[in-house]
Parts: C-alpha cells; sequence; structure tokens
C-alpha cells in the first residue's frame, strides 16, 4: 500500500490517486494529514504538498486538486522524456510535474466545460483540446505518467514487487441501422424507391429490390460474420443497438419488428449488448428510460452499458441522467474524426463530477479509434499503419484498447473495403 501525506485531503486528490495507482498500478493508496503516521509507515509513501518534510519521495502540489469549481488555469506544456507534461512542480520535486494534477485535469474533461467551439451537432472536436494543439493526443499520457511514477517508486523501494496488469481489447459494434432495406415498411421502402429513381440511383434500386426479393443479403446484416468472429475469442464485444423512436437523426428499424427483436437476442447469446441512446434521449431523461426498459424486456437482462448517437455528450446532464437511471457505462468518450485518447487515458475510469466534486458509481470507457476517423487515410497500408501505432501505444502501457466498428463497417460497400481485415488486426493483437 502507498501512503500519501498531504496538507489537505479532497475528493479530487482521493479520485485522481485511486486512478493512477489502483487502476492503473495496481497499488492501493491511502491518505494522512499526520506527520507521526506517515513517519510510521514503512511500505511505499510519499508526500504531495508545497514542501518536502524532509528527504522523503515528494512531488510538489498544485493547487488544482484543493481547490473546488472551475477557474481559468495557465498551462504550459513542455517536453518531458518521449512525452509531455505540464504543472512543472520545481527542482526539489522527485518528478519535473505535477502529473496528479494534470491527470485530474484530463479525466474530469474540465477543457470541456470551459467555453470552446462547438461542431454542427454541438460537439466538443479533438482541434478544441490541450491535447490536440500540443501533439500528445495519440499518447496514452495519463498512463505513460503513471508508469513514471512508478519507476520514482521502484528506485526509492527496490523491494516491493508492483503487480503486472495484461493488455486488453474491447471491441465496440454500434448498430445505428441494422438493415439498409429490409424491414423498414411499406412508407420507408416505397419512399426509399422514389428517391431511387428521382437521383438515378438505377444501381441501389435494382439492389434494394434484389434484397426485398430475397435474392441477395442486405448490405448492412453483417451480423453472421461478427457472431462468427466472436465465437472465435473469450473476451465479449459489446454490441449497441439504437431501438428509438424514428426520428430526423435516428432511423434504425422499429422493434415491432419481430426479426430486427430476435436479431437483438441472438447476438446477446453470444456477446454483450448495449443501447446506442437516441439523438433525443441525450437531454430527455424519461426517452431513455423508456429505450432502457423497452431494451431490458428484449434481452431479459439488465441494461449497463450506453452509447449516444453520433459520440454527442451534453456534459453534465448526459452523464447525470446515467446515473440516475443506474446505467453504470458509458461508451461514448471519444472523437468522431481523430485517432487518440480524448481522456489521456486508456483504462476505464469514473466520472468526476465538477459541479458537486464527486466521484460517480459512472464507469467511463473511452474509444479511442472510431471506423469512420480512418476513412482520411486513403490506402489500406496508411490505415493499417495508423492503427498500429495506437494500438502499440496502449500495448506499451498494458491498457485496454477500444476500437468502435459499426454493422455496415463489415459490408462490401466499397467505402468499407479492407476494415473486416482492420477489425482481424485488432483482434488479434490479444494474445
Amino acid at each position: 500500500m502507498l501512503l500519501v501525506y498531504t496538507h489537505k485531503i479532497t475528493p479530487r486528490l482521493k479520485y485522481t490517486f485511486k486512478h493512477l495507482c489502483k487502476r492503473i498500478l495496481g497499488v492501493d493508496v491511502k491518505f494522512t494529514s499526520k506527520v507521526e503516521d506517515f513517519i510510521a509507515h514503512n511500505s511505499l509513501k510519499m508526500s504531495y504538498t508545497k514542501k518536502p518534510l524532509s528527504s522523503e519521495l515528494f512531488v510538489r502540489s498544485n493547487d488544482l486538486l484543493f481547490e473546488q469549481g472551475l477557474s481559468d488555469l495557465d498551462i504550459s506544456v513542455q517536453q518531458w522524456d518521449e512525452t509531455k507534461g505540464f504543472f512543472a512542480a520545481g527542482e526539489r520535486s522527485d518528478l519535473p510535474f505535477d502529473i496528479f494534477a494534470a491527470s485530474f485535469y484530463l479525466l474530469s474533461r474540465y477543457e470541456e466545460y470551459l467555453p470552446h467551439v462547438k461542431d454542427d451537432y454541438g460537439r466538443f472536436m479533438a482541434q478544441e483540446s490541450l491535447a490536440y494543439k500540443h501533439r500528445f493526443l495519440n499518447q496514452p499520457i495519463v498512463d505513460i505518467w503513471a508508469y513514471k511514477l512508478q519507476d520514482v517508486l521502484k528506485n526509492r523501494f527496490p523491494d516491493f514487487e508492483f503487480p503486472q496488469r495484461t493488455y486488453k481489447v474491447q471491441p465496440v459494434i454500434d448498430v445505428p441501422m441494422a438493415y439498409y432495406f429490409r424491414k423498414k415498411g411499406l412508407l420507408r421502402t416505397i419512399g426509399g424507391t422514389f428517391s431511387d429513381i428521382g437521383r438515378f440511383r438505377l444501381k441501389q434500386l435494382y439492389q434494394r429490390y434484389s434484397v426485398l426479393m430475397g435474392f441477395k443479403r442486405d448490405p448492412y446484416d453483417t451480423f453472421k460474420w461478427i457472431i462468427t468472429k466472436q465465437k472465435q475469442y473469450d473476451f465479449k464485444f459489446i454490441v449497441f443497438f439504437l431501438i428509438g423512436s424514428f426520428s430526423t437523426y435516428d432511423k434504425n428499424n422499429s422493434t415491432n419488428k419481430k426479426e430486427f427483436v430476435s436479431l437483438i437476442k441472438s447476438v446477446a447469446d453470444y456477446s454483450k449488448v448495449g443501447i446506442k441512446a437516441s439523438y433525443f434521449a441525450l437531454d430527455n431523461i424519461s426517452v431513455l428510460k423508456k429505450e432502457k426498459l423497452k431494451m431490458e424486456s428484449i434481452i431479459n437482462r439488465e441494461l449497463s452499458a450506453v452509447r449516444h448517437s453520433f459520440s454527442k455528450l451534453n456534459m453534465p446532464k448526459s452523464y447525470r441522467n446515467l446515473i440516475e437511471l443506474e446505467i453504470n457505462k458509458d461508451f461514448t468518450m471519444g472523437y468522431i474524426d481523430t485517432l487518440g485518447f480524448r481522456a489521456g487515458t486508456c483504462t476505464p475510469f469514473q466520472w468526476y463530477d465538477l459541479d458537486y466534486e464527486v466521484q460517480t458509481p459512472l464507469q467511463i470507457n473511452p474509444y479511442h479509434c472510431l471506423d469512420y476517423a480512418l476513412l482520411k487515410y486513403e490506402s489500406q497500408l496508411d490505415k493499417t499503419e495508423h492503427l498500429q501505432k495506437l494500438i502499440d501505444e496502449v500495448k506499451a502501457v498494458n491498457g485496454t484498447f477500444v476500437p468502435v466498428f459499426h454493422n455496415y463497417t463489415f459490408s462490401d460497400i466499397d467505402r468499407w473495403k479492407g476494415y473486416r481485415s482492420l477489425f482481424n488486426l485488432i483482434l488479434e493483437t490479444v494474445e
């Protein structure tokens, strides 16, 4: 156990130390403000305050973990070996930066509460982030910092055995539309037909009726392939189905269609299943509750995971709604058009509510790669190279790699050619 001496024990301090020490390094951590307790402890220990007590392991603290609410922070990002650091700690500190305050800034998504430019859907974009501006978005920087702390602790306490964690993959499959042509109802099929004719999409019109007459498989129906892949691996995929009402933003099949319901049930027999919360469920808790209850009645078990449509988050309301409905896992945290680590980590973490200054029961599972973000790389070789670099970063810290693919990504549609092999590449990285 690591004992931390500090002048003031705050919720922010406990939250951040537990993520770095317990979740990443696997070491229990406790806190004290009593000098005599600190001196008496004969295992791992460090002080985190403004001045060292004596010659103990010391990290000089920034004020951030002792504050409440938001303030205008002056952040200077500097090079630190193969990575970056901010909140410089001064010469007497055993680490050149206060990695705890910096980690809290990234994990709490502090910057997303500050004024920023949003995209057309109201999303926080990668280009607005500190990590993008200072070119460390491609590193799980919080995990890297945690291992730098481990190195310092090992040097000071060479007899202590640190546990080893293992690299994992948590594949996410998003299903905003299970079928492209099938099970859409008469009116939507007629509307689609006239649209194909009006826009001279004759190839699509031919494909539509080949599928509807049973001569061809629906292009979005890749579930047989997905289940076959799942059977080859011990770790579970998590599949998010959109089951909300039809709207401008959400156009999935209706749960009134028995075949759609049986599809969800059959996937749930092999993989974990969650809901892709509809666009209007983002701010409306009653809509979200309705979708949650509907999914629970289909899969006959409690729903534990959600992913929001369009990867959109309205902080803190989106997360508070999940907590109120006792949904304990979220898979929305990531960027739609950029590979990398939005929260700076590849380790699932608890959401910290900055308004109430409390750690919540909601576990955030940040994703690091969305299939759409790989489209910017033209060749299959480029896609593979960038994906492999990302995987290598996660492997270096024995973290959890979370890729998000869609059911249509595995289709024969030209745009998504080669994506099955990219998904296979990810699965094969787990030994």
